[in-house]
């Protein structure tokens, strides 16, 4: 169902990268500190560790270690000596927002995928800020896996390639703006979808005032989302009102304020398109306690096809992505990398979207 897709422009753009980021810097290792240090490998053990086996460590050589550990940059590998070269029988998962039930089957595919290989999957929560993603990315240093999968708003680049030199471990991402010659990722072509979509709104619906609730351009998703709002209104020649664009951060919450803004207006937009499902529901509330109905008074549009899109009366008009499947491939592909059966370049997996038309439009 998902179908590989690796293009020209990926195996030049992946080339590109490769030169860029080769060759890798190698690992930093304990000998290293030691050296710096002017100490042995088991002074560095013993003060990283916090024992002393009856062999007292002066303060000066405590901090010398110390000192030269920030400077190199050196996580001691918390299992290296216990597991000695074997695997961990782990993966790590990075989510942006678990109370989100996008995530929900994603998460659900992934331990599926791995539980077939007898691992575990540690799971974490980034609530779509940079800091939260750095963290784990810091975590999973310190703490090795065999795999690693990505939901990455924030991480760059030379984040990611930092990540790979630092675990060795095998990584896949979602997300259409990752670009890395080393990573899988897996994605949906939203930007497609969002052009359709409001295409269909325009021509099969007849709206032409159309609101649309976005996020802050720190979101490349948000980005991609707006611009194909975007080009739908300019192709179908319709004015770009700025009075009929504003900014949530992913929450019910903040799609109904967004659409009581909209209501607010002496001239309401008769459609709104928001980036995700839970800001489409939130506006859609708004509209109801403001005494009004949908899609009657407001058409509301959403994107995700998460399951409270059918919950809700009406049920939500949305883009269907297809978490569950994304989840699969992304795990697939990982398992691939540790299981020896892949070791090539990056590859990029489509999983398609599709305009679902409920009651709500």
């Amino acid at each position: 169902y998902a179908r590989l897709r690796i293009t020209a422009y990926d195996c030049i753009k992946g080339t590109v990268m490769q030169q860029s980021l080769s060759p890798r810097k190698r690992a930093v290792t304990m000998r290293d500190v030691a050296k710096l240090a002017n100490v042995s490998q088991s002074t560095v053990s013993r003060v990283l560790n916090g024992t002393e086996d009856g062999i007292p460590i002066g303060e000066e050589t405590r901090q010398r270690v110390m000192e030269a550990v920030e400077t190199l940059g050196y996580y001691p590998n918390l299992y290296a000596g216990s597991l000695r070269g074997q695997k961990t029988f782990m993966l790590a998962m990075m989510v942006a927002d678990i109370a989100n039930p996008f995530y929900h089957p994603m998460v659900r595919a992934v331990q599926d995928v791995a539980h077939t290989h007898r691992y575990d999957v540690m799971i974490a929560n980034t609530d779509h800020t940079r800091d939260g993603e750095i963290a784990f990315v810091e975590a999973v240093i310190r703490r090795p896996v065999d795999g690693i999968i990505l939901v990455p708003y924030h991480l760059t680049e030379a984040d990611i390639e930092r990540l790979l030199v630092r675990t060795g471990s095998a990584v896949a991402t979602l997300g259409q703006h990752v670009h890395h010659p080393q990573v899988d990722t897996v994605f949906g072509d939203d930007e497609r979808a969002v052009l359709d979509a409001i295409t269909w709104l325009i021509c099969e619906r007849g709206h032409h005032r159309i609101g649309f609730i976005g996020v802050t351009g720190s979101f490349s998703v948000g980005v991609r989302r707006r611009a194909a709002f975007l080009e739908a209104m300019r192709q179908a020649e319709l004015p770009i009102c700025p009075e009929l664009f504003e900014i949530g951060d992913w929450s019910s919450e903040s799609g109904e304020h967004a659409m009581n803004v909209f209501l607010a207006l002496p001239k309401p937009p008769t459609a709104v398109f928001a980036v995700n499902d839970l800001m489409a529901i939130g506006a859609m509330e708004a509209v109801q306690k403001a005494g009004r109905c949908v899609p009657e008074d407001v058409a509301v549009l959403g994107f995700d096809d998460i399951p409270p899109t059918t919950w809700v009366r009406p049920r939500l008009t949305t883009i269907a992505q297809h978490p569950a499947e994304m989840g699969r491939v992304m795990a697939t592909a990982v398992f691939e990398r540790i299981l020896g059966e892949y070791s090539g370049p990056g590859r990029r997996f489509e999983v398609p979207c599709r305009l679902v038309v409920r009651e709500s439009v």
